[in-house]
């Protein structure tokens, strides 16, 4: 396992995100397809260079696009710009590629999801590039059971989860019992909190998670054999995201660190 941070906990200029992510001791960071021009990649390498870990798809998605619509022009557009990103992620070294369900949960819908999802996996497979879900409350995916279970319906090789702790504490599911019923199709991991009920993205033990709760999600990792990413996931609303994420991402070492996280 090694750890990771999502760029947007902080806003500024890319310049000056990459130089605070270097500050708090980030190897490895999260971005959106947006976050970096062209002329930005420089940015990553230096003395101090930072690894791309992931790229959030469902950002910066064309209006005319869209995965599960009833339209054959516009999934194809949606499919595409999923490629788009998945190179872009691989040409910056990174490994996953991540979505979020749309909100329409009618069983014609998750029909046409599932036949993009499994066109946009066989070409981020060409690119050696892991393609996953993010379970994701008030979604047509809104449980992590439910994301697993629509995953190991379309049963791609190369389509997994991305586990989130804080979504997890929302849907009241047992993040062990997630992990290891994911197993080999767990591709990615956030770790952020909340009040168990609104996605707040708060620092880490600022809400309903214990740090007996984050010692048993490690062990669960451990287990499984999970060699992923473990990224922090905090909101920039927070008063102060920087001390939130420096915070955070002790408690992550600190707990991880007898399970195998390198940093």
């Amino acid at each position: 396992m090694y750890l990771s941070c999502c760029v947007w906990a902080l806003t500024a200029e890319p310049s000056e995100v990459l130089s605070n992510m270097r500050s708090l001791g980030f190897h490895r960071i999260d971005i959106r397809p947006d976050f970096l021009e062209d002329g930005d990649v420089q940015a990553l390498k230096g003395t101090h260079p930072l690894g791309v870990s992931s790229v959030a798809a469902s950002f910066g998605v064309p209006e005319d696009a869209e995965l599960d619509g009833s339209g054959a022009i516009a999934r194809k557009r949606g499919v595409a710009h999923v490629e788009q990103v998945v190179k872009q992620c691989a040409a910056l070294g990174g490994h996953v590629v991540y979505l979020v369900p749309g909100k329409d949960d009618s069983p014609a819908t998750l029909s046409r999801y599932a036949d993009s999802l499994a066109q946009a996996a066989d070409q981020a497979a060409v690119h050696e590039v892991r393609l996953c879900i993010e379970h994701f409350p008030g979604t047509a995916l809104p449980t992590a059971a439910a994301t697993l279970e629509f995953i190991n319906a379309i049963n791609h090789p190369n389509l997994g989860l991305l586990f989130d702790i804080g979504h997890i504490q929302m849907s009241n599911e047992d993040p062990v019992e997630v992990i290891e019923a994911a197993g080999e199709r767990l591709d990615y991991v956030h770790l952020d909190d909340n009040d168990g009920h609104g996605d707040l993205h708060w620092a880490l033990l600022d809400g309903v998670l214990t740090i007996e709760t984050l010692r048993e999600t490690f062990g669960a990792l451990q287990e499984i054999g999970y060699a992923g990413g473990v990224s922090l996931e905090l909101s920039p609303q927070l008063d102060d995201p920087y001390q939130a994420l420096k915070r955070s991402r002790q408690i992550t070492i600190d707990c991880g660190s007898e399970y195998s996280l390198n940093i």
